[in-house]
């Protein structure tokens, strides 16, 4: 609770300098997301279907579904960066369900979701959040429930976690700015970083770096 309430006190802190790069932090991690599905697209190993895959693959892409949410949410900026550690934690936690093009427009809305309700004094209900997300309000509660269960009710986040975090996407953000990448398509070398890992922190706890060779996310 005391490390929640420091991050809640951080982010007040940093509201008005992170209100001009918070959308380039969307689009750095709208371009890890894509791109770690992509690559789990093509695993040959056996993955399980779960609740939060789609049919089909989403048309809408995922950085213009992160950025929609970035726009109606009206959550604090930490949201993003706590449902960010969420989704490290999901796939830590569930080996056999790697975020692919099915399944990655649902596990966004639904952490990010989880990620207001914890964080946020005041936050939208599930209603607003299923309409958001453009699935029904049955999917959005059971999607929060399996989320819940899928990181086992681990919601606490320490500062250490989040500062860490925080410089990563920050980091990843700069690159994409120095590349020119925020209109254009990354670099080959900057594409192959995607095929390992996801983050790059060697302290942090929820890292998947010894996960084989799955293409996921990786706080490693």
């Amino acid at each position: 609770m005391a490390d929640q309430i420091q991050i809640q006190t951080t982010n007040q802190d940093l509201q008005e300098p992170m209100a001009e790069i918070m959308p380039n932090v969307i689009t750095a991690m709208s371009y890890l997301l894509q791109r770690v599905s992509e690559s789990n697209d093509n695993l040959s190993q056996k993955q399980r279907i779960s609740n939060f895959h789609g049919l089909t693959k989403p048309s809408i892409s995922v950085r213009s579904y992160l950025e929609r949410i970035f726009k109606y949410a009206n959550c604090s900026y930490s949201c993003y960066i706590v449902a960010y550690i969420y989704l490290d934690r999901f796939v830590k936690k569930q080996p056999f369900l790697p975020i692919n093009s099915f399944n990655v427009h649902r596990l966004i809305i639904t952490s990010v979701l989880v990620s207001a309700k914890f964080m946020d004094d005041l936050c939208y209900n599930n209603g607003y959040y299923a309409k958001l997300g453009g699935i029904s309000i049955e999917e959005m509660n059971m999607l929060e429930l399996d989320f819940l269960f899928g990181i086992g009710f681990e919601l606490n986040v320490a500062v250490s976690t989040f500062d860490n975090y925080c410089s990563f996407l920050k980091r990843e953000m700069m690159m994409l700015i120095k590349m020119k990448s925020l209109f254009l398509e990354p670099s080959l070398s900057f594409r192959s970083s995607f095929k390992t890992k996801l983050l790059m922190n060697p302290h942090e706890e929820d890292s998947l770096s010894t996960h084989h060779n799955k293409k996921q996310l990786a706080a490693a």
